[in-house]
């Protein structure tokens, strides 16, 4: 890859780290109403955290994905950018002309396959975390010691922390434990990053006027924040598959696998289970997405502004 550039890991790794701030506290919402039972809609669910677990049950789980989510998002944008620049090259595109929308395409699906390396097992030890003191309605009792086959019981916290969630997950389930769901998660991410950064793409070449001139801040929230809310939003089906999945095994196992996972969903609580959540996936797209594009955008300036003034 002949212009192979790092510039894009740097910014992707801060703009990963801003977006897990601002997103982490419905992040939590989000999995509690897609894996758990009895909350009936997203502002029950904010206030029965709040009232069970305070403002710190928000944060459950955020110290992992804080560090683990910067490089995962590094990889995303590097290998996106530079995924994207070498097709360009290939097909003989200017750079100076706007992004062709093949080459955006092939760079995103390329970005979902390669990202569930490093983002499952990121996102398992996270809902295993968010969901550990979760009340829920257990699936194979057999499984379960005998005190604890009741219709709905609260458990406690099985791990101590992210290090020892990894550590016991390695230990119970093996090295491919890590990567339960993983599966969904390629479902979730392939067309999901097309529907990232497609329509951002477009919107902040539509926004800005002088295709010359970079995209302005505000240009770029807006572009960053409507394409995480279509991207998030159009994921929750496969989305509700993957958190079910990771979810499981923290005290029961309920899925045999993706498949498995839809059925017995569908069969218990009908087609409307895998919306769930969508309304919580999509406003926290939102935010989420606009600080880590702002962040990306932002970071990226400056590197290469630095890079200029030190240059002889």
């Amino acid at each position: 890859m002949g212009n192979f550039q790092t510039d894009d890991f740097i910014a992707g790794c801060l703009g990963g780290a801003s977006s897990v701030i601002v997103g982490h506290p419905l992040d939590t919402v989000k999995a509690r109403l897609q894996v758990g039972h009895g909350y009936g809609n997203t502002f029950n669910c904010i206030i029965s955290i709040y009232r069970n677990e305070s403002v710190a049950g928000f944060y459950k789980g955020m110290s992992f994905p804080l560090a683990s989510i910067a490089v995962y998002n590094s990889v995303v944008f590097g290998v996106f950018r530079n995924t994207q620049r070498f097709i360009s090259e290939c097909r003989n595109r200017s750079h100076c002309r706007a992004p062709d929308i093949l080459d955006v395409t092939v760079a995103s699906m390329v970005t979902g396959f390669i990202s569930v390396g490093i983002g499952s097992p990121v996102d398992l030890v996270k809902i295993r975390l968010q969901m550990q003191t979760q009340s829920f309605i257990p699936g194979r009792k057999e499984n379960m010691p005998t005190k604890h086959k009741s219709p709905l019981f609260q458990h406690q916290a099985a791990y101590k922390g992210p290090i020892h969630c990894f550590n016991s997950i390695i230990r119970q389930e093996g090295f491919a434990g890590m990567y339960r769901g993983a599966g969904a998660m390629i479902l979730r991410d392939v067309p999901g990053y097309c529907l990232y950064f497609i329509p951002y793409t477009y919107l902040c070449e539509w926004l800005t006027q002088d295709y010359h001139a970079a995209p302005s801040a505000s240009s770029v929230w807006i572009a960053g924040g409507i394409s995480g809310a279509i991207s998030w939003g159009t994921a929750t089906p496969m989305d509700v598959v993957k958190s079910r999945l990771q979810a499981d095994g923290v005290h029961c196992n309920k899925y045999k696998g993706v498949t498995d996972c839809i059925l017995q969903s569908y069969h218990k609580e009908g087609f409307k289970v895998f919306f769930r959540g969508i309304t919580v996936n999509a406003i926290r797209g939102f935010p989420m997405s606009a600080a880590l594009f702002l962040t990306y955008e932002l970071s990226l300036k400056a590197i290469k502004k630095t890079k200029v003034e030190t240059d002889p």
